[in-house]
């Protein structure tokens, strides 16, 4: 059985400059993947190269069986791809459930079931619904940007940098919440920085270094991996 996300020997970059070299990685059914590294390791590159936000010049996308190397945003949306960027991830001046309907605009069936079970996985937005998404707290936030992209019902699940500038109690829940929504059935693809919280919650993980390759495995043989903790969980196995 094809892996639900796969990038094949990816090259890619921004204009001239290429910062991916070779990358290759997959997300198989019912997975979280977190991808950790150092800073311009090309982690969150890779997440725009699979949503066709940057120029691939080498290597393939495949979604299950079909490459989708250089498909436009709104094409990848519809092919059951969601992804969250890691920053203007809601629409500030809209309410929570104007900003949760939005996450729907490209379906055309009856979303409104898919509304209520969000809610039902979300009970701090359902309290919200009626306040602007911009009066929340930042971990409210990714949650309301979280419940946008699962509104698609997606084949796939794209988070880069969740956590990012949250303070802790809210990085727990964010991390409680991408397993929650994992159990749903739902794979995800992870950019995180907080790398020893992600391997907790990880079923498989790579390390990118210099925009390649560097380690992969399990989430708890990385975290228990001299090198790794070294570069990246500060200190020793």
């Amino acid at each position: 059985m094809s892996p639900v996300l796969a990038l094949e020997a990816l090259d890619a970059g921004y204009g001239d400059s290429t910062v991916l070299r070779g990358v290759s990685l997959h997300v198989d059914a019912g997975e979280v993947v977190v991808v950790i590294g150092p800073n311009g390791a090309g982690k969150s590159t890779a997440l725009k190269a699979v949503f066709g936000l940057l120029n691939v010049t080498a290597g393939r996308v495949m979604l299950g069986g079909d490459e989708i190397t250089g498909t436009a945003p709104e094409r990848v949306v519809t092919r059951g791809i969601a992804y969250v960027p890691q920053t203007g991830n809601v629409f500030v001046n809209l309410t929570v459930e104007e900003n949760l309907e939005m996450g729907a605009y490209v379906r055309r069936d009856d979303w409104r079931p898919r509304l209520a079970e969000i809610y039902a996985m979300f009970p701090d937005l359902a309290e919200k619904r009626r306040q602007p998404a911009g009066s929340l707290s930042g971990g409210q936030r990714q949650m309301v940007a979280m419940g946008k992209a699962l509104m698609l019902e997606p084949k796939v699940l794209l988070l880069d940098e969740p956590t990012a500038g949250l303070s802790p109690k809210y990085r727990g829940e964010i991390f409680a919440t991408v397993k929650r929504i994992n159990e749903t059935g739902v794979p995800v693809l992870m950019v995180e920085q907080n790398a020893r919280q992600a391997l907790g919650i990880a079923d498989r993980a790579y390390v990118l270094v210099d925009g390649a390759n560097r380690h992969e495995g399990t989430g708890a043989a990385l975290a228990a991996d001299a090198e790794v903790a070294r570069m990246f969980l500060g200190g020793g196995a």
